[in-house]
């Protein structure tokens, strides 16, 4: 059925012709684009859609979110915005009320963020054991690169003060007592060893998580890091026929082959292998991102520190290049930057293919201006969390302090050392707003009001392109996705305001109206309504 767009403006995100009148699609692609007059004849016999005054333009691109968290978000207890122990255990004793959940249980919480707490310390483990004293609870930290566990849950997945830390990770320890915390790899191992949600609940969980993203206007989503306990849920929403947004899955190398057997196993779904996911370093405002000065207030000169060695980052790089697939990777710190600039140099003298792989820095919170230069040599893309400007600029003004905080997410830099740039939320550490991302790579102002890097800043049209046109080509997808061009998708977003022609402040005011993936309304005007399923 052919659809006819017009009646507000239409923004093509096509440099020669950056709007147009008016948009003819067929079969959920982009048939013509051009004046209303003019394909009034092509049209014929089809759905008129009215615009009534508001801005179409492409439909925004995921570069990088960890899909499978979002929807388990919707299981767990959200403790966003406590400032408190006290109030975590009251949404806590909420969340057990309100679910049944029966003594000896296990409890998920998410959205913890330290950051909030007085002198930014975690509970110790005899507060964390009072927060569910009849359950086993485990709390991930909103980073998702550290949690908190209670007693009875370090026991259950078998931690005792004689375990040893894993490489690339810590537990928490005071003396010869365990504290309940957990980082990177430490507890990530944790997470492992927990139960399973029930099926069905993964599966409505899905649904919602499709929701979320679709009502900001998103039609290509991806989950960042999968592992073999995730993949029968992906099975089952294969066999269920549930996805609805196009998703693009980047496995961790040892489960690489199974991820492309299971999805090339579903030939007609929407759901296809990226590539392959590794990490190099923590988070910067849980101050394990991996630097190359130390932290400010930490004693022994405190920098952080890796995940994979130097060896490990080289091999899954030449995996990459052996597969022919592209490789993504967690960096945060500069010195994590400079070991995946290192390593990739030593990599594409092997396999020089891994240039026109696009191998992408994730996050690259703390990249430096030289070590851009090197990036866009050796052909890499960067994606940057640009709303951590916003979210943690405070936070990283009192890590690193003012002059080296204002340096986090260049995307200015970027621009002009030639890298190309994508912006991304990394939900669920926050939303996966774009709108909101867009305004803060312009404006750059922190939630406590300071300026931050104001030349770091990127115009409006380079921030929509991070997220839409810049986001296809990071996939791979720039011929069929990201912009308003014949022979593209028909994936759109209608918002309350053109980005192009308001006030920068104002962005984040605009509102996503409508979402349309391959012409069909996927999204439409409704409030959003995101409580747990």
């Amino acid at each position: 059925m052919k659809k006819l767009f017009f009646g507000g403006k239409i923004l093509t995100l096509e440099s020669e012709r950056p709007y147009t009148e008016a948009i003819l699609t067929d079969n959920g692609r982009i048939l013509m684009t051009g004046t209303l007059n003019g394909m009034s004849a092509a049209a014929g016999e089809c759905e008129r859609v009215d615009l009534n005054g508001s801005t179409l333009i492409p439909a925004f691109i995921d570069s990088h979110s960890h899909f499978t968290q979002v929807a388990y978000s919707f299981l767990q207890v959200s403790l966003d915005g406590a400032d408190s122990v006290e109030k975590m255990g009251k949404k806590i004793a909420d969340f057990i009320a309100e679910r049944g959940i029966k003594p000896g249980e296990w409890i998920n919480a998410g959205d913890y963020d330290n950051n909030l707490l007085p002198d930014a310390e975690n509970p110790d483990i005899s507060e964390i054991d009072a927060l569910a004293p009849h359950n086993k609870l485990v709390v991930r930290h909103k980073s998702g690169h550290m949690g908190l566990l209670n007693t009875a849950a370090l026991t259950a997945v078998g931690i005792n003060p004689d375990t040893p830390d894993p490489e690339g990770g810590k537990i928490g320890r005071k003396g010869n007592k365990l504290t309940g915390y957990m980082e990177e790899n430490a507890f990530f191992n944790c997470l492992r060893k927990i139960p399973a949600y029930d099926p069905n609940d993964l599966l409505r969980a899905c649904i919602k998580a499709q929701d979320m993203y679709a009502s900001y206007g998103i039609t290509t989503v991806q989950d960042g890091m999968v592992v073999d306990e995730m993949l029968p849920l992906y099975g089952m929403a294969l066999d269920n026929d549930i996805l609805y947004l196009d998703l693009v899955l980047y496995a961790a190398p040892e489960s690489y082959d199974k991820t492309v057997s299971l999805i090339g196993s579903y030939p007609e779904g929407r759901c296809r292998v990226g590539g392959i996911k590794i990490f190099l370093d923590g988070s910067p405002q849980g101050r394990t991102a991996w630097m190359k000065t130390p932290y400010l207030g930490e004693p022994k000169g405190y920098c952080g520190y890796a995940t994979l060695t130097d060896a490990e980052v080289t091999e899954a790089m030449e995996l990459a290049a052996g597969k022919n697939t592209q490789l993504i990777a967690h960096c945060n710190g500069d010195a994590a930057a400079e070991q995946f600039l290192r390593c990739l140099e030593t990599a594409e003298a092997k396999y020089p293919r891994l240039r026109d792989l696009n191998p992408v820095i994730i996050h690259g919170q703390l990249i430096g201006k030289d070590q851009l230069e090197r990036a866009a040599r050796l052909g890499a893309t960067v994606s940057f969390f640009a709303a951590h400007v916003f979210h943690w600029g405070d936070v990283h003004i009192k890590n690193f302090g003012l002059e080296r905080a204002s340096e986090i997410s260049p995307a200015f830099s970027a621009k002009r050392a030639g890298v190309p740039f994508t912006f991304h939320q990394d939900a669920p550490v926050i939303r996966p707003d774009m709108l909101e991302t867009i305004w803060c790579a312009v404006n750059r102002v922190t939630r406590g009001g300071i300026k931050l890097g104001t030349e770091e800043a990127v115009g409006v049209y380079d921030a929509l392109s991070a997220v839409t046109i810049n986001g296809a080509v990071q996939y791979g997808e720039g011929n069929s996705k990201g912009s308003v061009r014949r022979g593209k998708f028909a994936d759109f977003a209608v918002l309350s305001n053109d980005p192009l022609n308001c006030s920068p402040e104002s962005i984040r005011d605009i509102k996503v109206l409508k979402t349309y993936k391959a012409g069909k309304e996927i999204f439409g005007a409704k409030e959003r309504n995101f409580d747990p399923v």
